[in-house]
């Protein structure tokens, strides 16, 4: 059965208006009979021959090669454009929503979020300001040092993609900052705070040394090789405090602790103002780096006042060696040297042994850290019979020539009183009571400053507060003591007759001090000083308050007491003979008194003073000598103090440049028989 043959199209161009079969090829409806074949009147081409047909599809077309009576359509575009408008218009009303949340709805919290590494405020210390001696020689000063700290935050895995970067962290830093690795790790792992101290005071050599590490691993994280785990590590500048002499008057200047703060003496009294006050900087980091062009806020430091001391930067050095070799030699528990300025009360000098090195502090005993000529108070002994002197001189008890019988014991309240040595009585006068320092002539004598002694014990105890006992000196000294002085309707039976002669009542070292810088000073008391004045940021000097005075004792018993202390040292009689410096008229008073033992508050070894100043003419120097329980050899104010009062003294009389005197001493008569006067004792 052969195929039907297809009508041939009729070929533009070809001859004739009708088909093959006589009718007109474009007759709507007529179809030749598939009878006719290839050779009958058709077009009968040769479809090997035949071209494509005219506006029909090629046989490679896989449109020709569809089965016939199926129709092959394109899939249409606008529905997938629609869709894909559709997807585009939802992640855009997405981003616009999420935009509007963070930079309207929730704008402030994402500013803070964004500040958290962002934003770095670091502290900005303002220098310590300088101490110096009175001749402007730095006695406690400042070099650059920085705080390392950290904020821990920054070292938890979300932000540094590091499961144990506090542990990474520890291991570069432990061996630069010398800490503990392990601790370290604790103190970058906290989650309570955001702000640790890893290391304090490090040197700007330390803090370049991780500051060039934070840097290689920055680098390292930027080309992706390496998380840079100390991102977090910052550093807090502050002004290390140093002390350019090591151990000199460390006991006066005090220390400063680990926070920057005063910690003892002078740096704790003037902490504020010697700190100043503190600034601040505010700027942007990226990578544990600042970001310069993104600018910064900064409230600037104000440097802290420099402050002039009134001490002698050679006589300390002379008072504390003196003293330093004394307590050594002795075995002494400790020691103490003050010497003051008899017509200013500046203190030129405050030493004591044993002490401390302000720069080594952590290393320091503790009981080394104070200063014991003003925190401890003892029995002075008879360097105090000066007042009790004073008061009869004043009083118009009796004068320095009037006899006073002195036995070799005698008897008071429930019991009998001694000199130091056992004596026959003794005919002296009063100025030979106090140069012979007996106890039982100065009992005797202060008998005298009333009817009863009830009285004679409330005019002493008036010239005991005057001259400054049971009350602090008024330099407001950390941890200074008043000392102990009972009132006088408290004095036991026998302390109103020891208080006289120097026990049964307690004073420091700088008060002892003072009271002979009065009787120098024409019976004006003067407060001791340890402060000339400051240096403001602006560099103008503000000299210090003038100190408070008080006439103690008038100018007439102020120089014959001054007379009365001369013969001590100038009598071949008296007791302070070893104090004679050749060239100057020296007055002083030897002191050796029973030692109450700190720890059980019985009376245990002996406290060895001396006391005095120079020229006793005219008086410019205050030295006063204490040693503690010395243990070898002897334990008398005389051999112990004596020759640290003469050193001292000669070495400031020097540095002071204070002329020699000229005129030789002329003491008082120490015996009765060696006085013409006659008086009643």
């Amino acid at each position: 059965m052969s195929e039907r043959p297809r009508r041939p199209r009729r070929e533009p161009g070809s001859g004739g208006g009708r088909s093959v079969g006589g009718r007109e090829s474009g007759a709507p409806g007529l179809e030749r009979s598939g009878r006719d074949g290839p050779g009958r009147g058709g077009s009968g081409r040769d479809p090997g021959r035949d071209g494509p047909r005219r506006g029909g599809s090629s046989p490679r077309d896989p449109a020709a090669r569809a089965p016939e009576g199926m129709a092959l359509r394109l899939a249409r575009p606008r529905p997938r454009l629609r869709l894909m408008g559709v997807l585009l218009t939802l992640v855009l009303l997405a981003c616009t929503v999420r935009l509007l949340q963070v930079q309207a709805v929730n704008a402030d919290t994402f500013v803070q979020k964004a500040a958290v590494n962002r934003y770095i405020t670091v502290p900005l210390a303002a220098e310590r300001g300088t101490m110096t001696a009175r001749d402007g020689t730095p006695l406690a000063t400042t070099v650059d040092a920085y705080d390392i700290t950290a904020d821990p935050y920054l070292f938890t895995p979300d932000q540094t993609d590091v499961p144990d970067a506090p542990a990474q962290a520890a291991a570069l830093l432990a061996p630069i900052l010398g800490k503990d690795e392990q601790r370290m790790t604790e103190k970058l792992s906290r989650e309570d705070t955001r702000y640790v101290v890893l290391a304090r005071k490090r040197s700007p050599q330390v803090w370049r040394q991780i500051e060039d590490l934070k840097g290689a691993l920055a680098d390292k994280e930027a080309s992706g090789n390496a998380a840079n785990v100390l991102a977090g590590v910052y550093s807090e500048e502050h002004a290390k405090r140093v002390y350019p002499n090591d151990k000199l008057a460390a006991s006066v200047l005090g220390f400063v602790n680990a926070a920057g703060k005063g910690g003892g003496g002078l740096e704790a009294k003037l902490n504020k103002q010697l700190r100043g006050e503190d600034g601040k900087i505010t700027y942007t980091q990226s990578g544990g780096r600042q970001v310069p062009t993104a600018g910064e806020e900064e409230k600037s430091p104000v440097q802290g006042e420099d402050v002039e001391l009134t001490l002698h930067r050679d006589i300390q050095w002379a008072a504390q060696r003196a003293i330093r070799e004394q307590v050594r030699e002795s075995e002494a528990d400790s020691g103490s040297v003050v010497v003051q300025d008899t017509a200013t009360g500046e203190l030129l000098g405050v030493a004591n042994a044993p002490t401390f090195d302000p720069n080594k502090v952590g290393q320091a005993e503790r009981d080394t850290l104070g200063n014991a000529a003003l925190q401890d108070a003892f029995e002075p002994g008879s360097t105090s019979k000066v007042m009790s002197m004073a008061a009869v001189l004043e009083e118009d008890a009796a004068t320095p020539r009037t006899r006073v019988t002195v036995p070799n014991r005698l008897p008071r309240a429930d019991r009998s009183f001694a000199d130091d040595i056992d004596h026959p009585t003794w005919q002296l006068t009063l100025n030979g009571v106090l140069a012979k320092s007996s106890n039982i002539g100065t009992i005797l004598a202060t008998e005298q400053l009333g009817r009863t002694q009830n009285q004679a014990n409330k005019v002493l105890h008036s010239y005991l507060r005057a001259f400054g006992l049971g009350r602090e000196t008024g330099l407001n000294f950390p941890g200074e003591t008043p000392g102990l002085l009972a009132a006088p309707a408290d004095w036991s039976g026998s302390q109103q007759y020891t208080i006289p002669f120097g026990q049964g009542l307690s004073m420091t070292a700088v008060q002892a001090a003072s009271v002979y810088s009065t009787v120098a000073n024409g019976g004006v008391r003067l407060a001791p000083s340890l402060v000339r004045g400051s240096t403001g940021p602006d560099g103008e000097f503000t000299a210090a308050d003038e100190p408070a005075e008080r006439r103690v004792i008038s100018e007439r018993t102020s120089d014959t007491l001054a007379r009365m202390l001369e013969s001590v040292v100038a009598s071949d009689e008296g007791t302070g003979t070893v104090a004679r410096i050749p060239g100057y008229r020296v007055a002083g008073k030897t002191g050796t008194a029973n030692r109450v033992d700190p720890e059980t508050g019985e009376y245990k070894g002996y406290t060895a003073s001396f006391a005095g100043f120079a020229p006793a003419d005219k008086p410019q120097v205050t030295v006063y000598c204490a040693v503690q329980n010395p243990r070898k050899g002897s334990y008398f104010g005389s051999e112990v103090c004596g020759p640290v009062f003469k050193e001292v003294m000669e070495f400031s009389l020097k540095a002071l440049q204070i002329p020699p005197t000229g005129d030789e001493a002329k003491p008082l008569p120490v015996f009765a028989e060696q006085d013409s006067e006659d008086g009643s004792g």
